[in-house]
This record gives structure tokens, C-alpha cells and sequence, in this order.
């Protein structure tokens, strides 16, 4: 099972509010997944970023793959360092 941490969309209708997750890369996007990591809310400014850095290491270290994104917040919050 290959394992992605991703963005799943929640929130209304120009109004988006997204949760982090460790889900099966099969699955759709906004499907059943294996953990929530955390959140990110892009309306409020500056971007509202809330991460555990505990469980997102703990899937790291399992080898999940982040999307871009992702590790774009990853980067920003101090998780991974940038390449």
C-alpha cells in the first residue's frame, strides 16, 4: 500500500478549509483516511497552519510521500528541511 500525506477538502463552496492526512494513495481525495496530521485554513491571513510534527515524522519515517503542497507546509512549519 503506498502511502500519501495529502490535502482532503472540507468547508463551503468558495470557502475552502482543508485537513491534513496520511492516506492510501488509491483512495479519492476526499475518501476514508489512515490519520489526520493536522489542518490548514488559506482564507484566514495570514494562513492558518496547525501540524503534529509527532505523527507527520512517524508517517515520514514510514516512507509516506507528501504531495507538493504538503511539503511546501512541511517545509514552512519546520518539519523537513528544504532540499
Amino acid at each position: 500500500m503506498a502511502v500519501k500525506i495529502r490535502l482532503t477538502r472540507l468547508g463551503a463552496k468558495k470557502a475552502p478549509f482543508y485537513r491534513i492526512v496520511a492516506t492510501d494513495s488509491r483512495k479519492a481525495r476526499d475518501g476514508q483516511y489512515l490519520e489526520q496530521i493536522g489542518y490548514y485554513n488559506p482564507i484566514k491571513d495570514p494562513a492558518e497552519v496547525k501540524i503534529d510534527a509527532e505523527i507527520a515524522k512517524k508517517w515520514l519515517n514510514v516512507g509516506a510521500q507528501p504531495t507538493e503542497t504538503v511539503r511546501s507546509l512541511f517545509v514552512k512549519e519546520g518539519i523537513i528541511e528544504r532540499k
